[in-house]
Formats: C-alpha cells, sequence, structure tokens
C-alpha cells in the first residue's frame, strides 16, 4: 500500500500505483475527497504532454499546485492516464 500524506493526514492511498521518473502516480479514485481543488497552472513535457495542476487543501490548509496530472498523456505516457502525482512537501509512503 502506498499513501500520500500532507498535513498529517492521508489524502491518497493506493496499491495501484505507477511509477515513472521516481514519481509515484495515483489513481484520481484513491486520492480522499475535497483535497484537489482545480488550479490554473499548466507545463509542459516533451514526452508525457500537458500537465495540469491541483492545489491540495487539507483542513483549510491549501498547497499550491502540490499535485499534477496529464488530462491526455501523449501514447509514450498512457500507463498515468487517470493519475495524479504529488510533490511540494506531500509524503510518499511505500
Amino acid at each position: 500500500m502506498t499513501q500520500a500524506i500532507w498535513q498529517g493526514k492521508v489524502i491518497a492511498d493506493s496499491e495501484d500505483i505507477v511509477r515513472v521518473e521516481g514519481n509515484a502516480y495515483f489513481p484520481l479514485d484513491s486520492v480522499a475527497p475535497g483535497v484537489l481543488v482545480a488550479s490554473e497552472t499548466s507545463t509542459v513535457c516533451p514526452w508525457k504532454g500537458t500537465a495540469s495542476y491541483y492545489d491540495v487543501v487539507v483542513d483549510g490548509a491549501t498547497n499550491s499546485d502540490a499535485a499534477w496530472y496529464y488530462p491526455k498523456p501523449k501514447p509514450a505516457a498512457d500507463e498515468i492516464a487517470g493519475r495524479v502525482a504529488f510533490w511540494r512537501g506531500v509524503e510518499i509512503i511505500d
């Protein structure tokens, strides 16, 4: 079981993890309800495509752009479709 933890709370929990470039990608449905709030931030990866971001919100505290996902990943990154990864202080525990 892999967990994502921020502010002492488990925000995602799954046995179905895909690892890409050292990042754990969780299925979107494994994230606790209400934790992810859409951000306007986006970035581009040459081989994965355009990433969109979420703010992570726990007990009123916001971690801006602390999660990202690829809404339409390029074919080389199909395995991360429908998944989200975390950073910026979100702890990943295996």
